[in-house]
């Protein structure tokens, strides 16, 4: 696809008690603590978590998203030249995290926050 590098970071740092920092081709740099990645996970359990958490604030959390100590990223895979799999220590690993995506929700950008803007 025309244009599909363009979209890709020059460079990938992962600290994995910390977060993603992107470098992009542009110059500018993005920085994604570990919660806020966790939390934007664009999976469809928690793209429904989120859009129900959206229509009732008081929704109740399922387990699978409470966790006993520091949330960590505990790996990390490339897919393809389009995106970025994370593995979280609370055993979340089905989202997939496209280069596209990660610039959408860039908590440092106007708008940033997520596909509906805000945090």
């Amino acid at each position: 696809m025309p244009g599909m590098d363009a979209d890709r970071p020059k460079h990938v740092d992962i600290k994995k008690d910390r977060g993603l920092t992107l470098e992009w081709p542009d110059g500018s740099s993005s920085f994604f603590p570990v919660a806020f990645l966790r939390k934007h996970s664009p999976s469809a359990e928690m793209k429904n978590l989120r859009e129900e958490m959206a229509r009732n604030p008081l929704t109740v959390l399922p387990a699978s998203a409470v966790h006993d100590g520091p949330l960590t990223i505990t790996d990390a895979e490339l897919v393809g030249n389009y995106a970025i799999r994370f593995q979280f220590s609370d055993g979340h690993g089905t989202g997939i995290y496209s280069w596209e995506y990660l610039r959408e929700i860039d908590p440092h950008e106007p708008g940033g926050g997520g596909p509906s803007g805000g945090a």
